[in-house]
């Protein structure tokens, strides 16, 4: 038997919508399609299935959103890791050409779920800015916005100026802003789409981990602890949360943790005078920092921090510290929360889709861009496992290809943050 964890000791956790009913499975199943993980990817491929009058079952081994989905930084960025121009000389250019138009419509694509299951997450879309403290980042940000432009996006290159009055800080000297770009409360998301995804027809089972995965026959085979499911087809969406259910799998993705800090609500006049027009903000650097204003006037700052589980904001006081070197007038301000998840990043920073057998689809690594992105894949997952290897989808199916030396991955992370955070501070 499983028991339940609570979730992480979140923001969200303390504000968001009631969870939809999802008890453990204790019967055996035969079902057509079964989806391994109840994050935003397993979720959104149910709900795109039932949509097409196909029922899934999905298997969460704690409750949805548990995991990252429900624990992110709440930014719906556009895109892929790497710039336009670099996935068609990748992909090829068809390929590369569908891959693109498919990314960067991935923020379009989640809002319009959103409005149309009427989803209460706090959802807005004020865009995304991509910003960079240094030179070097400014020309590299100039270069990916003019490859946009090219393509007939709706971005814009802004200068310092135009920085200062957006964020209210003068660390910036240059950013992309990309219109389409936005941000939501993760685990009212997560539990939003939950909830389409069983009115659509859909079955989630909580607290249902799959312990054993195998062919059975003409059907693959699923232990879990109170029930067998035996299934058509599968598809694994476990992201930072992968383990060894699939030969190698869990060595081509590093699970990495990635902290928030979270401030008590700001008074007006703090609050206009951060992110007035309330974007959302990632920065380019060595170590990645985000931040966005909520619509309760909290000021949520991300970034890497400890390779463990935390539950306070004195974990990762550098984010503290780095928010009042952005903004003197927070000196002084409460720091309520403090908390992180695992999300995978692959080695060639693209999202991975793998076939490794027949009737067997995985999906994994957004590498920090799941929000939009694995909402958007639900949609392609669903009509490969209809349509089967003729189905094509927007992005390259691959082999499983275990990453060199994966055992070393926690020593190797925690020196890159190190290493990361001091060329950070000292501008190099």
């Amino acid at each position: 038997m499983t028991t339940r964890l609570p979730l992480p000791p979140s923001l969200y956790a303390d504000t968001a919508v009631a969870p939809v009913a999802t008890p453990p499975l204790d019967a055996d199943k035969t079902v057509s399609i079964a989806i391994v993980g109840g994050g935003y990817t397993g979720l959104s491929t149910a709900l795109h299935l039932a949509e097409q009058g196909v029922g899934a079952l999905v298997l969460e081994a704690q409750e949805p959103g548990w995991g990252a989905s429900g624990n992110n930084g709440g930014h719906t960025n556009p895109g892929l890791k790497h710039d336009p121009d670099q996935i068609e000389a990748d992909f090829g250019a068809e390929l590369g050409r569908r891959m693109i138009e498919f990314a960067y419509g991935t923020t379009n694509f989640t809002h319009d779920l959103i409005r149309r299951y009427q989803i209460p997450c706090e959802a807005r879309q004020n865009g995304t800015l991509r910003a960079a403290y240094n030179e070097a980042s400014a020309a590299a940000i100039e270069k990916t916005a003019q490859q946009c432009i090219r393509r007939g996006m709706p971005v814009s290159y802004l200068n310092r100026e135009q920085l200062r009055e957006m964020t209210g800080t003068d660390r910036y000297i240059g950013a992309m802003l990309d219109t389409r770009g936005g941000d939501l409360h993760p685990l009212s998301y997560a539990r939003g789409l939950a909830r389409a995804a069983i009115s659509a027809g859909a079955k989630v089972y909580g607290e249902t981990p799959a312990l054993s995965l195998r062919r059975d026959g003409s059907r693959w085979r699923i232990e879990t602890p109170r029930a067998v499911v035996h299934a058509d087809n599968i598809l694994l969406a476990t992201n930072g949360f992968t383990d060894d259910l699939w030969p190698a799998l869990r060595r081509t993705i590093v699970p990495v943790f990635s902290s928030i800090a979270a401030t008590a609500p700001l008074s007006d006049d703090v609050a206009r005078s951060i992110m007035p027009t309330r974007p959302v903000l990632y920065e380019s650097g060595h170590i990645t920092v985000y931040y966005r204003i909520d619509q309760q006037n909290r000021l949520l700052m991300g970034g890497r921090g400890p390779m463990r589980w935390i539950n306070s904001p004195n974990d990762v006081a550098y984010l503290v510290r780095y928010a009042e070197r952005l903004w003197p007038q927070l000196k002084g301000v409460a720091w309520t929360h403090g908390w992180n998840s695992r999300l995978a990043i692959t080695k060639d920073h693209y999202p991975h889709v793998h076939e490794p057998a027949e009737h067997i689809l995985i999906s994994l690594g957004c590498n920090g861009r799941g929000v939009a992105l694995s909402t958007a894949m639900g949609a392609q997952l669903a009509r490969r496992l209809i349509g089967g290897a003729k189905a094509e989808i927007d992005m390259p199916v691959t082999g499983i290809k275990p990453i060199p030396m994966h055992a070393f991955w926690p020593v190797g992370v925690t020196t890159a943050v190190i290493t990361g955070r001091v060329r950070d501070r000292l501008g190099i």
